[in-house]
């Protein structure tokens, strides 16, 4: 899907483009290339000189190709943006980030990327309705990254809400097995997706950091630019925090999951010790000796029962007088 925007009285404006003719109409500032197809890239190589190899959004780039000036000027950025999926999505569409091919090329910012994600969204909502928010491909590409860590925050606050309901049924709550599975379930997912802010914001960090050292920024650029880094700053202290507050949970969880299995364990061992004198009682009048003289006895059959009756209530008295029984 191609995506031209150009710039309408200090708003973003989306230009309809089914035609190669069409796009030689306009001055865009920002190409937005999702899954792009073959035709699509060939329009944007004949116009813009501009050739994307297939590989463009490729996982496994080396750390050092992912920011890079070439000696006419381009400069190219690959960046990973979070998208927060829902917690029944189906697989592979879960908690992920995406990654994004940066291409800046004579004042327009191309970005290449296979998945539709809520930040570009979100920007382009903006840029529509405030005016004067962009006047240039920079700006574009400095109010994704703002919309990003903005993107990530919401995201933290909402691993705050899901933490604190998983609190109430953990620590407020009479924890069975069943709730145990729920609540660690959910507290790796929440790890998970922690863990996916926490690099998003880094890369968003790095990114930035580049921007600024490669000197394309005007002033007030840059300072737009630190105040983003402030605000990745901030994102890592909660980042952080609740790293400690999900491994406490876990650690909660576990507990009481060992505290239930301990109560199995008890009630086997109970019952182990207090089936001992019995069977021990019928072991020795189980031998084949020729002189036991409670065998010849009248008495001798209602001797045993009562003595193993009362082996067994004795332990069992003992151990409900010790609380070892609740």
């Amino acid at each position: 899907m191609l995506n031209v925007f150009s710039l309408a009285n200090g708003r973003l404006f989306q230009e309809e483009i089914e035609s190669m003719d069409a796009l030689k109409q306009v001055r865009p500032v920002w190409v937005d290339l999702e899954s792009p197809t073959a035709e699509e890239k060939g329009w944007i190589a004949a116009h813009f000189g501009l050739h994307l190899p297939a590989d463009i959004v490729d996982e496994d780039l080396e750390e050092s190709a992912r920011f890079y000036e070439e000696d006419n000027g381009e400069l190219h950025i690959r960046s990973d943006f979070l998208i927060e999926g829902d917690d029944d999505a189906e697989e592979g569409k879960g908690d992920r980030n995406v990654r994004v091919a940066f291409i800046l090329k004579e004042g327009v910012l191309f970005s290449v990327h296979e998945e539709d994600l809520p930040v570009f969204r979100l920007l382009r909502l903006r840029a529509r309705r405030i005016p004067a928010l962009i006047e240039d491909a920079k700006d574009v590409l400095l109010k994704l990254y703002d919309a990003d860590a903005e993107y990530s925050a919401d995201a933290l606050e909402g691993i705050y809400d899901h933490l604190e309901a998983v609190s109430a049924r953990v620590l407020k709550e009479d924890v069975n097995d069943n709730t145990a599975a729920e609540a660690l379930a959910a507290i790796a997912r929440e790890e998970d997706l922690n863990g996916r802010i926490r690099r998003n914001v880094m890369d968003t960090r790095r990114a930035l950091s580049f921007m600024m050292r490669s000197r394309m920024l005007n002033a007030e650029q840059f300072e737009e630019a630190r105040q983003i880094l402030r605000d990745i700053d901030s994102l890592d202290s909660h980042t952080a925090f609740l790293f400690d507050k999900i491994n406490f949970l876990m650690d909660a969880t576990v507990g009481f999951i060992n505290i239930n299995q301990n109560k199995i364990i008890k009630i086997f061992s109970v019952a182990s010790v207090g089936l001992l004198p019995p069977t021990l009682i019928a072991s020795i009048y189980g031998m084949n000796f020729k002189f036991m003289p409670e065998l010849d006895q009248p008495w001798g059959y209602p001797f045993a029962i009562a003595l193993m009756v009362a082996s067994v209530a004795a332990p069992f008295i003992y151990f409900r007088r010790k609380g070892w029984l609740r």
